[in-house]
């Protein structure tokens, strides 16, 4: 295949750490390691203390960006020409819209303009976020602006198949299958470690974790009723607006921050049942990064966790937002036997689940949004692209 030039737009990035950042980091990086030439364009994050932002292999244009009302660590980028000068610039083949929503709208206007194909990456449930924050409006106008964005795109790739569906049933045309993939050498069963697990449970309570952003829709205050089981001991992993909710809500739960690399492989690897409670999730990345580590979850049976726990195989499925359902599942997942079968079952399920070979997929979405013909002024013909929805 002939090297393609991709930009990538995206709503975040390095040095933000979410879904939306890192599975962009990893899509760049597998395209320069096959020999494309990727640039991304994402907001200027907002200047704070410990947060260098680390050099890139390829190009980053970084467009200013003003805090996000209400929630201040999410910077939106303002609509600038800059956009339009990079993807020309760039001479670019095809442009990825990584959850697509400010500046990804902005970014679909343009790349239509110039006649570039659009793939665009379905990541971030705003409409679930929506009714989880209470803006009953927000929902209805949500899937009205995630129609006119897509719209323009020759493929949308949603994570999962509900997810998939839902776009579906909401009018997004031309709607595909993209997962995620896991490092699978970095989050390995190996890297448990018995000094770190005396420090969190000296007692040899079982170890409980979340690890993700504390926020409102991701209700980790339902890890109250798991936390007050005898015998189990709740650590929470990450950050956010809600930190110090949770903190009244689960104060029996040891909060560790934000923990990247071999650190947070090694905290994974030394838990004994992962539990992520959100019920607004399009694929979940932390449920296969503890299933790589070999570690059991419990998780919300709706959005992406149905396409990635098999339950009564590698772990427990539970209705949302259902405390004492998540409870009741880490008391079943006590039983030391029925934790090794379903943590070897975990490490099995992901074996083939690596980014190289998502990236290559993507990559092949990517060839066919490009076999559409190119009008500038004109947005290129969509292309077909088949999804099953159940």
């Amino acid at each position: 295949m002939a090297a393609m030039r991709v930009a990538i737009i995206t709503e975040s990035f390095s040095p933000d750490v979410n879904g939306v950042a890192n599975s962009v980091a990893r899509v760049a990086d597998h395209l320069l390691a096959r020999g494309h030439e990727p640039l991304v364009i994402a907001p200027r994050p907002a200047p704070r203390a410990g947060r260098a932002i680390t050099e890139k292999p390829y190009p980053v244009v970084r467009l200013g960006s003003l805090p996000m009302p209400g929630y201040g660590n999410v910077r939106l980028a303002w609509p600038t020409r800059r956009l339009r000068e990079a993807l020309a610039g760039h001479r670019a083949d095809v442009v990825h819209l990584a959850s697509p929503f400010v500046l990804g709208a902005w970014g679909a206007k343009a790349a239509a303009d110039l006649g570039i194909p659009v793939v665009a990456i379905y990541q971030t449930d705003v409409p679930g976020y929506a009714r989880a924050y209470g803006v009953a409006p927000g929902e209805a106008l949500s899937w009205r602006w995630i129609r006119h964005v897509h719209g323009r795109a020759a493929a949308t790739l949603a994570p999962s198949s509900t997810t998939a569906a839902e776009l579906v049933a909401h009018g997004v045309p031309n709607v595909g299958r993209w997962g995620r993939g896991v490092d699978a050498e970095l989050f390995h069963p190996s890297r448990r470690d018995e000094s770190l697990r005396a420090a969190l449970a000296p007692g040899g309570e079982l170890i409980v974790g979340y690890v993700g952003r504390l926020a409102r829709e991701k209700r980790v205050d339902l890890l109250a009723r798991t936390a007050a089981l005898p015998g189990v001991r709740v650590v929470v992993v990450g950050d956010g607006p809600t930190r110090e909710a949770v903190r009244r809500a689960v104060p029996q739960a040891d909060f560790l921050g934000t923990r990247r690399g071999t650190d947070l492989a090694r905290l994974y690897a030394s838990l004994d049942v992962f539990v992520h409670t959100g019920p607004h999730e399009t694929f979940c990345q932390t449920v296969q990064e503890a299933q790589a580590s070999g570690v059991p979850v419990v998780a919300p049976a709706i959005g992406g966790p149905l396409d990635l726990v098999r339950h009564g195989v590698d772990g427990l499925l539970v209705p949302p937002n259902d405390g004492a359902a998540f409870a009741a599942a880490v008391g079943t997942l006590a039983d030391p036997a029925v934790r090794r079968d379903y943590g070897r079952a975990a490490r099995a399920a992901v074996a083939s689940r690596t980014w190289s070979a998502l990236g290559d997929e993507l990559i092949g979405h990517y060839a066919a949004a490009t076999a559409t013909v190119r009008v500038p002024g004109r947005v290129p013909a969509p292309v077909a692209v088949p999804v099953h929805v159940p």
